[in-house]
């Protein structure tokens, strides 16, 4: 359930949605990105809450990292169609960790 992270700093991706109804492809997709994202240079881990909102935390080592895997296709692809059918309202935040206890 938890990320193993390194010691600080690194780079937390938070995305936070909120879904629509339709739901087709969508755990299929995020099945097959979870495996895909695995394989990222710079990926250290994700962590996931799944109810009314969606809220999925993805940690790197460092901003580069985190802009290849947002070019990625696969991604990308995920994006589009998660703007247009799976999410009414989402936001992407990016932070560095500091500190972790």
């Amino acid at each position: 359930m938890f990320a193993s992270t390194p010691h600080p700093p690194y780079y937390a991706v938070i995305f936070t949605a909120k879904k629509s109804t339709d739901d087709e492809g969508f755990h299929e997709t995020a099945a097959k990105l979870l495996a895909l994202v695995q394989d990222q240079p710079g990926f250290l881990g994700v962590e996931n809450a799944d109810g009314e909102a969606e809220i999925t935390v993805s940690y790197w080592e460092d901003l580069a990292s985190i802009a290849k895997w947002k070019k990625n296709a696969d991604h990308a692809l995920a994006q589009t169609r998660g703007a247009e059918n799976w999410y009414v309202k989402y936001k992407v935040r990016i932070a560095r960790v500091e500190r972790e206890y």
